[in-house]
């Protein structure tokens, strides 16, 4: 039995269609599309025109995938662009006219939850970690052991909204990282103070990007966890903090979407584990969507 989530985020959108056995999720089909549904509001909390055309672009691509394979249940879930614009309820009725399908519209907390069902059906924890999700909207954080899920977080400092908030010099200089370091640590209102962490946990998107920034190959297309070595991976987040537009639109291992944001993902990941000192990184290959398809 296939079903199907649609992630509607800030930045990308994700489609994943799979099945679940006894073994195991079993990814039939997925793919993500570039649509920026954040830019140009996510910081004045309105959905743009031009992006509410670009999404239903995609989310019509989207159908026409879905046609295709015997679906029995489909879910499009939105978070931070959704849930914070004052013009919402427009969109949703659009996708529902031009789509033919109702939005569920979740909040951080939710957010969260299905990130670290995600992120569990692929690894087993073993010590004190945090996950951490890198969206364009919001950033996600949850504190987790063996015993299961801990603090959670959701934090508005996703990279759009930085991208959005911050004029930077091109390359950044010292004073751009300085600046969003300290609304990160702002917005973040202590979370990571006195936080005992082992490992931090990236889920997929743009940890995926900086392991092909550092290892100079593809992703592999995997369930399994991959792990990234502390010191290569710090001192790649400077190389990329530093790293010139034109330098990353040459890159062929950064995807469009994220190269005029990187570096501002990089600053924000090199700050938190910075505060926590881990001595393991992680990335799981699993997330939201699939959280949410566990359900």
């Amino acid at each position: 039995m296939l079903k199907c989530v649609i992630d509607i985020g800030t930045n990308t959108f994700n489609l994943l269609i799979a099945e679940h056995l006894p073994e195991g999720l079993k990814v039939i089909y997925s793919t993500k599309r570039g649509v920026a549904l954040g830019m140009g509001g996510i910081t004045k909390g309105l959905i743009t025109n031009d992006a509410m055309s670009r999404a239903i672009k995609a989310l019509i691509e989207f159908e026409d995938i879905i046609k295709g394979l015997e679906v029995v249940e489909v879910r499009l879930i939105a978070t931070a662009a959704v849930r914070e614009a004052k013009n919402s309820t427009d969109f949703l009725q659009l996708v529902k006219k031009e789509v033919g399908r109702d939005v569920i519209v979740i909040d951080g907390n939710q957010e969260a939850k299905f990130i670290f069902q995600g992120v569990s059906m692929c690894h087993k924890f073993q010590s004190e970690s945090m996950i951490m999700d890198i969206g364009g909207g919001s950033t996600e954080f949850i504190r987790a052991n063996q015993n299961g899920m801990g603090e959670l977080v959701s934090l508005k400092i996703g990279v759009s909204r930085l991208y959005q908030t911050f004029s930077c010099s091109d390359p950044f200089t010292k004073s751009d990282v300085e600046k969003i370091e300290s609304y990160i640590e702002n917005e973040s209102n202590g979370f990571f103070l006195n936080k005992n962490v082992e490992c931090l946990i990236g889920s997929s998107g743009t940890f995926e990007t900086f392991y092909e920034l550092i290892y100079k190959k593809t992703y592999p297309l995997s369930t399994e966890i991959m792990e990234l070595e502390v010191q290569p991976f710090m001192e790649s987040l400077d190389d990329l903090i530093f790293s010139t537009q034109n330098e990353r639109n040459q890159n062929e291992f950064i995807i469009p979407i994220r190269k005029k944001m990187a570096p501002f993902a990089a600053v924000k990941t090199r700050w938190v584990l910075q505060q926590l000192n881990v001595k393991k990184v992680l990335i799981s290959p699993f997330s939201l969507k699939e959280g949410a398809l566990s359900e």
